[in-house]
């Protein structure tokens, strides 16, 4: 009888893989979620989720968000949801290494779509 081998998910080999700026690469699947990586350096869009929040855990570097009425700093070893219907805007000077964790299915951009646009269920 053979026994079946399980393998953990070590992110500094999944960061190694790619080297694209605000390109959401999926690692794992738990129910309906997907653990995504992400590179982020420079500004995004102004944009929300209306249907789901949006977790930002970082791994290295420092991540800017932006709301309507203020801002948050996220350093390396934090997190935070962003609340669904919340509108923000992700920023970094530096670059960040960052994991999120959100349903499958969820647009980056949110309905504002455009060039930021990520590819959906890229796997590494």
């Amino acid at each position: 009888m053979s026994s079946k081998t399980y393998q953990s998910i070590n992110f500094a080999n999944k960061f190694s893989l790619f080297s694209e700026q605000w390109s959401q690469k999926v690692i794992a699947e738990m129910n309906d979620y997907q653990f995504k990586v992400a590179r982020l350096r420079g500004d995004f869009i102004w944009h929300d989720h209306a249907d789901t929040d949006e977790s930002f855990i970082v791994l290295e570097g420092q991540l800017r968000i932006d709301f309507r009425d203020g801002h948050v700093l996220i350093s390396a070893g934090e997190m935070f949801v962003v609340p669904k219907g919340v509108e923000h805007k992700p920023s970094a000077v530096d670059e960040v290494r960052l994991l999120l964790i959100e349903p499958r299915g969820v647009v980056n951009t949110g309905a504002e779509g455009g060039e930021r646009t990520s590819e959906m269920d890229v796997w590494i």
